[in-house]
Protein backbone atom coordinates (compact mmCIF):
# COMPACT_ATOMS: atom_id res chain seq x y z
CA UNK A 1 0.00 0.00 0.00
CA UNK A 2 2.88 2.33 0.80
CA UNK A 3 4.33 1.89 -2.70
CA UNK A 4 1.04 2.84 -4.34
CA UNK A 5 0.71 5.94 -2.12
CA UNK A 6 4.27 7.02 -3.02
CA UNK A 7 3.47 6.72 -6.72
CA UNK A 8 0.25 8.70 -6.35
CA UNK A 9 1.98 11.40 -4.33
CA UNK A 10 4.77 11.62 -6.93
CA UNK A 11 2.24 11.94 -9.74
CA UNK A 12 0.31 14.66 -7.91
CA UNK A 13 3.38 16.64 -6.95
CA UNK A 14 4.34 17.14 -10.61
CA UNK A 15 0.87 18.37 -11.52
CA UNK A 16 0.64 22.01 -12.51
CA UNK A 17 4.33 22.61 -13.06
CA UNK A 18 4.11 22.78 -16.86
CA UNK A 19 3.60 26.42 -17.74
CA UNK A 20 3.85 26.30 -21.54
CA UNK A 21 5.89 25.09 -24.44
CA UNK A 22 9.63 24.74 -24.39
CA UNK A 23 11.92 26.32 -26.95
CA UNK A 24 12.12 23.14 -29.01
CA UNK A 25 8.33 22.91 -29.16
CA UNK A 26 8.13 26.51 -30.35
CA UNK A 27 10.76 25.74 -33.00
CA UNK A 28 8.88 22.67 -34.26
CA UNK A 29 5.61 24.62 -34.33
CA UNK A 30 7.24 27.43 -36.29
CA UNK A 31 8.77 25.01 -38.79
CA UNK A 32 5.42 23.25 -39.26
CA UNK A 33 3.63 26.57 -39.77
CA UNK A 34 6.19 27.69 -42.33
CA UNK A 35 5.95 24.39 -44.20
CA UNK A 36 2.15 24.63 -44.26
CA UNK A 37 2.36 28.23 -45.52
CA UNK A 38 4.76 27.20 -48.30
CA UNK A 39 2.48 24.38 -49.45
CA UNK A 40 -0.56 26.65 -49.31
CA UNK A 41 1.27 29.33 -51.32
CA UNK A 42 2.22 26.80 -54.00
CA UNK A 43 -1.37 25.56 -54.24
CA UNK A 44 -2.89 29.03 -54.45
CA UNK A 45 -0.38 30.25 -57.04
CA UNK A 46 -0.68 27.14 -59.21
CA UNK A 47 -2.05 27.49 -62.73
CA UNK A 48 -5.16 25.41 -62.03
CA UNK A 49 -6.24 27.43 -58.99
CA UNK A 50 -5.35 30.72 -60.68
CA UNK A 51 -7.50 29.84 -63.69
CA UNK A 52 -10.38 28.78 -61.49
CA UNK A 53 -10.22 32.00 -59.47
CA UNK A 54 -10.08 34.14 -62.62
CA UNK A 55 -13.06 32.27 -64.05
CA UNK A 56 -15.09 32.69 -60.86
CA UNK A 57 -14.29 36.40 -60.61
CA UNK A 58 -15.05 36.89 -64.32
CA UNK A 59 -18.46 35.21 -63.91
CA UNK A 60 -19.22 37.34 -60.85
CA UNK A 61 -18.36 40.56 -62.68
CA UNK A 62 -20.45 39.65 -65.75
CA UNK A 63 -23.68 39.34 -63.77
CA UNK A 64 -26.28 41.84 -65.07
CA UNK A 65 -27.77 44.21 -62.53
Amino acid sequence: MRIIWCRVRTAWSGRGTDHGMSTSEYAMGTIAACAFAAVLYKVVTSEVVSTALQSTIGKALDVPF
